[in-house]
């Protein structure tokens, strides 16, 4: 099995910042409770499903609470023809390191 490509959460926000987009594929009350600034979310129960609403022109980093869903739907993005790589320590890490984590509602989320 090839190694899936990682990156940590500072360096998922720069390339944010730079046009990569954040995949959440967390069940429905973990987005609801929180998430990444401007994520798109799909669930890792819909993404075989709903992969072709993904931009293939943009670079897809993975998000979900530790980092171990990620892993597995940023190899599947990747067998599919995507470039996506996995965000290390997932929502858990994002949330401790400050970053931008809200809400539904646009308040200050918290990590379910």
């Amino acid at each position: 099995m090839a190694e899936i490509p990682t990156v940590d959460v500072r360096t998922a926000e720069a390339e944010q910042a730079a046009g990569a987009l954040i995949l959440d594929v967390r069940e429905t009350d973990e987005w609801v409770a929180g998430h990444a600034l401007g994520a798109m979310w799909i669930p890792m129960s819909e993404i075989t499903e709903r992969h072709g609403e993904l931009p293939t022109e943009q670079d897809i980093l993975v998000i979900c609470k530790s980092g171990g869903r990620s892993a597995t739907v940023t190899e599947a993005l990747n067998a599919w023809g995507y470039t996506a790589k996995n965000i290390a320590g997932g929502s858990m890490a994002w949330a401790a390191e400050g970053l931008a984590f809200i809400d539904d509602d646009g308040q200050p989320g918290t990590v379910a």
